[in-house]
C-alpha cells in the first residue's frame, strides 16, 4: 500500500514498530494489511509482541491484557490502528460524559 493511503496513524505506528523492535526494514515498506506474524508476514514472534503490547500501552494509552485480544488487535499496522482509535473514541465519549467540575 502506499504511503498516501495509509493515515498519519498507520504511519506513526510503523515507524514504533521499526523503532521498537529494531526491525531491518524501513517504515515505508510495511503494508498496513501485511500480516506482522508468520511466514507471509514480517515474521514477528512472541517476544515481539510482547514488546508491541508494551508499545501499545505507553505510546497510545491502550492496554491489551487479553491473548485473544492480542491476536485480533497485533495482526497488521491496520488493526492495531483500528484498535487505537476505537480506544479514543471510547476514552472521548467517557470524558464527554462526565459531569463538569465548577
Amino acid at each position: 500500500m502506499s504511503s498516501e493511503s495509509s493515515s498519519p496513524l498507520r504511519a506513526q505506528l510503523k515507524s514504533q514498530l521499526v523503532e521498537t523492535l529494531m526491525l531491518q526494514v524501513a517504515a515505508a515498506e510495511i503494508g498496513d494489511d501485511q500480516p506482522l506474524f508468520g511466514p507471509e508476514g514480517l515474521g514477528l514472534d512472541s517476544v515481539d509482541a510482547l514488546q508491541l503490547v508494551v508499545m501499545l500501552d505507553k505510546h497510545h494509552g491502550l492496554k491489551v491484557t487479553d491473548t485473544e485480544v492480542a491476536q485480533q488487535v497485533l495482526r497488521s499496522v491496520s488493526t492495531m490502528a483500528s484498535a487505537i482509535e476505537r480506544h479514543r473514541a471510547t476514552a472521548a465519549s467517557d470524558v464527554a460524559e462526565r459531569p463538569a467540575h465548577d
